[in-house]
């Protein structure tokens, strides 16, 4: 991971990050709260040699009291020294128990020794430490004290203990310290794991990390997309519409020097938004003047027609049987060039139909009669219909619908189209989160509307502020079928004014 991956983490998980090391530091103000004071008094003794007056007495005598100090500091935590001072104040601990209470050290190169007790109660502390400097005293004196002879080393207290006014333990100021240092570290190293084990798929970069197919298109996600499916129809002003006509025209650029005129269009699972990208593809391409036909291959879970405002009882299935032709149940939709065949009842064996050479027939006669035929397909990994048709066809776009799949799924996507010789043409980002650095989020494709018209998002106004400029037509669905079984013949429905179709062989 590189500096701006690190970045990165901070800025999508600081909350997490913020919370963690608030807890942390909470936790460690609740601690100190519920810890028992604890007051250290200290007391020093100084370690002398009675000599003579000579310099040479006064050396041996410095160099001994320097050697012995040592011996005198590790004396002040043995029983000898505490259990006196656990008798003159009945305390109730043994000289071991004492012992974890008292410590003693002494300055290099000096006769000094520091005795430190501790104590819940500030009093004790420093009567227990002037105690143990006498105790400790004593005993030096008792044990260098020659036979009939007066001790050669003296301790002297220098300075006695008093009764300390602030508490030596806890430390607020050091434990928020510590709180915050471990809040940091357990935030950061919870976010790090977090972008270690999610492999969710929510920007191109990690599609790039999945396949080396290029991302054609990214739809951004807004609030009213589930309400407003159709947006090139019902806002065809806005900027989801926008990115609809940026994905018609990359798509013109794929594979240019072998490219089919029929393109699957399809996703690893359910709910990505590839029925939807199939009819806003399919009517911005019709926009631009090409002769299209929408074909809904989903026959599980057929979606197209509702969508659309159709009927939806006759459709592929209804070709595919031999009980209708194409001519018959092709519907026109909108002002365009844009036709649409729905998928029709659901039969029980989808995979079989459009695997058939009914199938292929339907392909080619589309092909040639249509400038570009758009199929939406149900989802690779559930079933295998959009590898089929993927591979009888110019290829597949695989719509990618943010937050909604795992890296692993769509690479195991992929590689079935590849595993059946199909060609994946390129990805589709759908449901992208818009950010501020989102370059296209400074412009706006509305700004002649007036700022109530643009505040409560009214769809009437602008469409008919712009139904009157010819280079950006807009469609007008048409008022569903009320014969659940009839659907008018193309030439009925548009006189003349149709592609022709190749003869039947």
């Amino acid at each position: 991971m590189e500096l701006q991956d690190y970045v990165a983490i901070l800025r999508k998980r600081w909350v997490s990050i913020l919370l963690i090391t608030l807890a942390c530091v909470g936790a460690a103000v609740g601690a100190t709260m519920l810890m028992t004071p604890t007051y250290e008094a200290r007391a020093q003794v100084y370690v002398s040699v009675r000599t003579g007056g000579t310099t040479s007495d006064l050396v041996q005598g410095s160099n001994f009291t320097q050697n012995q100090v040592k011996s005198y500091t590790d004396l002040v935590t043995s029983p000898r020294v505490l259990q006196p001072v656990i008798d003159e104040f009945s305390l109730p601990v043994t000289s071991d128990e004492l012992a974890e209470s008292v410590s003693a050290s002494s300055p290099l190169g000096t006769a000094l020794i520091n005795i430190s007790v501790s104590d819940p109660d500030a009093r004790a502390a420093s009567d227990i430490a002037n105690a143990v400097a006498d105790s400790l005293a004593t005993e030096v004196t008792a044990l260098e004290k020659p036979v009939g002879e007066v001790s050669p080393v003296q301790v002297s207290t220098t300075r006695g203990a008093t009764p300390p006014e602030d508490p030596a333990s806890p430390s607020l100021k050091l434990n928020l310290a510590l709180g915050l240092l471990v809040g940091l570290a357990a935030g950061l190293g919870y976010a790090v794991l977090r972008h270690v084990l999610d492999t969710k798929v929510r920007t191109d970069a990690d599609i790039a990390q999945v396949t080396d197919a290029s991302v054609i298109g990214t739809i951004a996600y807004d609030n009213d997309a589930p309400e407003h499916p159709l947006i090139v129809q019902t806002d065809p002003h806005s900027l989801r519409a926008e990115a609809f006509r940026r994905l018609r025209t990359n798509l013109q650029f794929l594979d240019v020097e072998d490219r089919s005129n029929v393109t699957v269009i399809t996703s690893s699972v359910p709910g990505e938004g590839k029925t939807t990208t199939s009819i806003n593809l399919a009517a911005t391409v019709a926009d631009a003047g090409q002769r299209v036909l929408l074909i809904d291959a989903d026959m599980r879970r057929p979606s197209v027609a509702k969508y659309m405002g159709i009927e939806g009882h006759v459709g592929l299935t209804t070709v595919l049987i031999g009980r209708a032709t194409m001519e018959d149940v092709v519907q026109p939709f909108g002002a365009g060039s844009l036709d649409v065949l729905a998928a029709g009842q659901t039969p029980p064996n989808p995979s079989e139909l459009l695997g058939s050479g009914a199938m292929g027939e339907l392909l080619e006669r589309a092909s040639a009669a249509y400038d570009v035929v758009i199929i939406d397909t149900p989802p690779l990994l559930p079933v295998t219909d959009a590898t089929i048709l993927a591979r009888r066809t110019g290829g597949a776009i695989v719509v990618v619908g943010a937050e909604r799949i795992q890296r692993a799924q769509l690479a195991e996507s992929l590689s079935s189209l590849e595993t059946a010789g199909a060609r994946a043409l390129g990805v589709v980002l759908n449901r992208a989160k818009r950010t501020k650095s989102d370059s296209y989020s400074y412009y706006d494709y509305r700004s002649d509307l007036a700022p109530s018209a643009k505040s409560n998002k009214t769809r009437t106004k602008p469409a008919k502020a712009r139904r009157s400029t010819p280079a950006e037509p807009s469609f007008v669905p048409p008022a569903p079928a009320t014969a659940p079984r009839h659907v008018p013949s193309r030439s009925q429905q548009r006189g003349a004014a149709r592609p022709s179709w190749p003869p039947l062989q």
